[in-house]
């Protein structure tokens, strides 16, 4: 699909053009808002997985990867770093732990920072899978950062997600309960050839049953060792088991994130972070006061940008 900026974004042009109009989306250059508008509809399915750190999630995506690719699929991964609150860098080191799939040529995978959003969803999230749905891709793999409650932003790209656990989580099902059950489509317990493998999906399974009324089906997998994970890309491929209700929830979330950020543009917090350090030297600092005034310049710098 050539977009107004001559940017053919169709899988037969090869995916420098994918790479390169997200770049564009990323860093907000020149054109890209006229990019975001030329995109077609696509219903690409895009399949979100989640999870707490430690949980084995991109060793997950790199056999879910192999999976797809054994059923002839082209598959894009938008894998979610954190960044560093301090430094504002990320490591984007899920490319490395998929080097297995780097170059093969039914495979793209990009590696996106948050950008400060606490549930690893920022806009920029939405609009990179945008611009994949629209590249042609059969499926559409986003790994975020696992980081509790706030991973329930996922639901609002995603249209299924799977959240990963591992047997250790035990301690942690009351805490799963306060968001994850709600928008889970299933459940994998990864590294399921720990101690206390079946004891922890036996006790999920009954809170699941008991708490939500519908069955959400719990796959066990040995990502590491390539095992359940034929079960998982099954599920993915298959049909919902119940119809996508959300899709409305799920637009209202993306285009909720996307007049965020773009009321948010003013706003660059390595500046804000100066500027707070400049007024806490005068003393006297008030939160609320400086937050009026930043907020006030943001808008004015906004304004002007329109113009």
């Amino acid at each position: 699909m050539s977009t107004p900026l001559n940017i053919d974004i169709n899988l037969a042009s090869g995916f420098r053009q994918v790479a390169r109009a997200l770049t564009m989306v990323e860093n907000n250059l020149k054109g890209y808002d006229e990019l975001l508008k030329s995109l077609p509809f696509s219903n690409t399915p895009i399949t979100g997985i989640t999870g707490p750190p430690g949980a084995g999630k991109s060793t997950l995506v790199n056999a879910i990867i192999s999976g797809l690719l054994a059923k002839g699929k082209k598959v894009a991964i938008l894998a979610i770093d954190p960044t560093s609150p301090f430094n504002f860098g990320s490591l984007l080191g899920d490319r490395i732990r998929m080097a297995t799939h780097f170059n093969h040529p039914d495979v793209f995978i990009r590696s996106l920072a948050t950008r400060g959003s606490l549930g690893g969803l920022s806009a920029k999230t939405i609009e990179m899978t945008e611009v994949l749905k629209a590249a042609g891709f059969d499926h559409i793999i986003v790994e975020t950062v696992g980081v509790g409650q706030s991973e329930v932003e996922i639901a609002g790209l995603a249209d299924q997600t799977f959240v990963t656990l591992v047997p250790e989580a035990g301690d942690e099902i009351q805490n799963i309960k306060s968001g994850l059950m709600e928008i889970a489509d299933a459940f994998i317990i990864n590294k399921a050839d720990r101690d206390g493998a079946d004891l922890f999906i036996n006790n999920l399974k009954k809170i699941l049953h008991h708490d939500n009324g519908r069955d959400i089906p719990v796959l066990k997998t040995v990502a590491s060792k390539n095992e359940g994970i034929d079960a998982v890309v099954n599920l993915m491929l298959s049909a919902p088991l119940q119809p996508n209700t959300r899709k409305e929830l799920l637009l209202a979330e993306k285009v909720y994130h996307i007049i965020q950020q773009r009321r948010m543009q003013g706003v660059d917090k390595k500046k804000l972070r100066q500027q707070i350090a400049q007024a806490l030297s005068k003393g006297g600092f008030n939160m609320y006061r400086f937050a009026a005034e930043a907020s006030s310049k943001s808008q004015e710098i906004r304004i002007r940008n329109q113009d």
